[in-house]
Parts: C-alpha cells; sequence; structure tokens
C-alpha cells in the first residue's frame, strides 16, 4: 500500500496561460455575485430549511404508514425524490463551500447529512473538487467515469466484447446506479489502493471508521427501524429500499448524464508527459454542455443543474446565481467567437445514448479479452 501512495502519476497540465478573455468574464461574473447575493440568501435560507424538512416529514410518514402499503411505498419513492434534492440544493453547494458564505466549518459540518444520507461525504468531495472539477472527461482522472467494466465512456478505454450491447443493457442497469455507489464504490475507494482517489490523497485512519458507522446508521433507519416499529416483512422493506433507490438512481443519472458524457462532448487525451492542448478554461467549455430547460421547477427544486458550464467555471458561487451568470456567459463566449453548447434535456440524453452506441464498437474488439 505505502508502495501506491510513492508512485509518480503524470498529473495533466492544461496549456498556460488562460485566455485573457476568462479574467475580463471573471471581473463580469463577480459584479453580478455583489449585486445580486443579498438578494438571494432568503432562497438559499428558506431551502436549508425546507428540503431537509420534507425528508425528515418523509420519514416519520414511513412510520406512520402501519402497514398501508400506498402510504409505505408512497414514503419510500418521496425519500428517494427529497434526498436527490438534498443533494443538488445544500450538500452539493456546501462541498464547494458556498452553502453558508460566511462560516466554512458549517459548510463542513453540513456534509455530515450527506453521511446521514448513505454516501461517504470524505470520499465523494475528493472523488468531485480533485478529480471531476480538475480534469472532467480526462481519462483515468475524472472520477465520474471510474465506472465498472461494463461501461466504456471513454473512446481510448480498452474495448470489450461485451461493450457492443453497452447502448442496449446500460439504460436496465441504471437504476442500480446509487446501490453501486452506496454498497460498493464508497468500498473500492476506501480499500482498493489502484483508486484514481489515490492519486490524490491518503484516507486518515478516522475516516474508515466513520465510513462503517454512517453506514451502518443509514441502514438501519432507512431498514431495520421500519421493519420493527410497522412490524411488516423483510421483503416488504426491501422493496420499498428497492423504490428509493431506483427513484433517486434515475433523476441522479438525468443530473449527472446530461452535461458531460454525450456524443458531443470532447475527451481529451493527455500526451506522455500529461500535457493537455487546451487551457483549462477552454477545456471547461468543450467538455461541457448545458441544458436549455428553464422555468422555476429546474432553477428552485432541481439546484440549477441545467446551468452547468457557469458551475464547472465559477464553482464559489451558490447555484441560486447560475442563471444570471449564464445570460453573461451565453452573450460572452457568443461575441468572442468561444465555444458554448445548450441543449435541450432530451436531446442531451439521446447524445448520451448515441455516445455509448458510438463506444460500443472498434475495430480491433475481437482482439479484446472479456
Amino acid at each position: 500500500m505505502e508502495e501506491f501512495y510513492h508512485q509518480k502519476f503524470e498529473t495533466p497540465a492544461f496549456k498556460r496561460p488562460v485566455e485573457p478573455e476568462f479574467k475580463i468574464l471573471r471581473k463580469e461574473v463577480n459584479k453580478i455575485v455583489k449585486q445580486n447575493s443579498r438578494k438571494l440568501e432568503h432562497i438559499i435560507r428558506i431551502k436549508i430549511i425546507l428540503f431537509p424538512a420534507l425528508y425528515v416529514v418523509t420519514y416519520g410518514l414511513l412510520l406512520t404508514a402501519g402497514g398501508n402499503p400506498v402510504i409505505f411505498y408512497t414514503a419510500y419513492f418521496l425519500l428517494g425524490v427529497f434526498l436527490l434534492l438534498n443533494f443538488l440544493n445544500l450538500i452539493h453547494d456546501a462541498v464547494h463551500g458556498v452553502l453558508f458564505r460566511r462560516n466554512e466549518r458549517w459548510n463542513k459540518l453540513y456534509l455530515y447529512f450527506f453521511d446521514l444520507l448513505g454516501a461517504n461525504s470524505y470520499i465523494w468531495k475528493i472523488r468531485h473538487i480533485k478529480l471531476h472539477h480538475m480534469f472532467p472527461n480526462i481519462r483515468n482522472w475524472d472520477s465520474d467515469f471510474e465506472h465498472s467494466p461494463l461501461v466504456r465512456v471513454f473512446p481510448e478505454s480498452p474495448a470489450r466484447k461485451i461493450h457492443r450491447y453497452q447502448h442496449i443493457y446500460l439504460p436496465f442497469l441504471y437504476p442500480f446506479y446509487l446501490f453501486n455507489w452506496l454498497l460498493i464504490r464508497d468500498f473500492k475507494d476506501f480499500f482498493q489502493k489502484d483508486r484514481i482517489v489515490r492519486k490524490v490523497t491518503k484516507i486518515p485512519r478516522r475516516e474508515y471508521l466513520k465510513l462503517f458507522l454512517f453506514k451502518a446508521l443509514f441502514f438501519s433507519y432507512i431498514l431495520i427501524i421500519p421493519k420493527f416499529v410497522l412490524g411488516v416483512s423483510w421483503w416488504m422493506v426491501l422493496g420499498g429500499f428497492l423504490v428509493m433507490m431506483f427513484t433517486a438512481s434515475v433523476l441522479s443519472l438525468v443530473v449527472l448524464l446530461s452535461p458531460h458524457a454525450n456524443v458531443d462532448s470532447n475527451f481529451p487525451e493527455p500526451d506522455e508527459s500529461g500535457n493537455i492542448t487546451n487551457t483549462w478554461f477552454l477545456h471547461q467549455l468543450i467538455c461541457t454542455n448545458d441544458v436549455s430547460n428553464n422555468n422555476f421547477f429546474i432553477r428552485f427544486f432541481m439546484g440549477s443543474f441545467n446551468y452547468h458550464i457557469a458551475h464547472h467555471l465559477f464553482p464559489d458561487i451558490h447555484h441560486s446565481l447560475y442563471p444570471k451568470v449564464t445570460e453573461v456567459l451565453e452573450k460572452f463566449c457568443r461575441e468572442h467567437d468561444l465555444p458554448y453548447r445548450k441543449q435541450s434535456l432530451t436531446r442531451s440524453l439521446l447524445n448520451h445514448y448515441l455516445l455509448l452506441k458510438k463506444n460500443a464498437f472498434t475495430e480491433n474488439i475481437f482482439e479484446e479479452t472479456m
């Protein structure tokens, strides 16, 4: 294990310097933040109270279901929905340190809520901040694409015979996304030394204790307590848990797949020295797209996930500012002849399917082993 930590990795390096246009854009965005931050603080406060309350109240509804299958399964369904809403609106901003603008300690404390939802906040913060945001769409560095051998997202990844059918079988496996995250992926990151996270961190011992403690708490209140409080069968409880996880998985992937993993996005390959041909600014533009849907529901309940380019360029601002920032960003890219991509949700999901289909077959596929 220690030998692995001392291995040298060619960390991807972007072309320098960043375009001077980005500095101009940054100044315009800073003005927007200064002008609008206080106006939007009430929205942030409402969300901090509302979404955790919805999760807790729904859990209370579950425990008072009295074995009524309609109330029972509806409660589990809503727990899946509210799990995602808390992640998009609160936990995601907390990990970027912008949920509580003037108190970094509160941002860190709030991440324990994510642990109570079944995930591991420590390892996810590493994945999201140090890997996905730093190196989006870069093979062996973007942890969002560190999946099973059943998936081939990068054109340069090894091809297996089974990949020729990935566009057919993967949509049926996607509802198990959070099962993999909670039950497999977190543990792999902690106990397998060849995981991507090991390139950027050495996990402290106390985090291993936290991993098992919060996993046990999550499965205790989501499975064991309903079983004994309501006196229902294990099959009924497991069925409710499946409903919760399927709901949260499908909704999560609608959000996660649309901005990066589609046929129109770039997947740059570093050279032998780890150099990327583009600057960090241009890299974010060619590897990310916005989703054109713009309505109150997406802005308020879905954490403005569709304004994804603004988030990647300016992860230090709250998501409530993304719509105003994107107005400036879209105009700025047009005026400076910079790439800016915006697609409908349907189009972006279709493009994800086309990416799977495009990478499903290569000329040398029969030379690859299973």
